[in-house]
């Protein structure tokens, strides 16, 4: 079956507008993590090696989470 021409147009956009966001997301991300409170500081970016970290260290894990964009 054939796919009428409006739908081929709207697919094609949901398509340019998902690529172009994910290039967005991920500009926005790059920036976020060039911010000097974060570049600055020595974060673990993984969890397995924070936790041993902390129970050698026997500090807390401190996590921040954010999302400062929407899909």
């Amino acid at each position: 079956m054939q796919c009428p021409p409006i739908v081929g147009v709207m697919l094609l956009g949901a398509l340019l507008t998902a690529t172009a966001t994910t290039q967005d997301n991920a500009a926005k991300k790059a920036a976020k993590l060039a911010e000097p409170w974060l570049a600055n500081a020595s974060w673990i970016m993984d969890l397995d090696e924070a936790k041993t970290e902390s129970a050698q260290s026997g500090k807390p894990i401190f996590a921040y989470f954010t999302r400062s964009y929407s899909p």
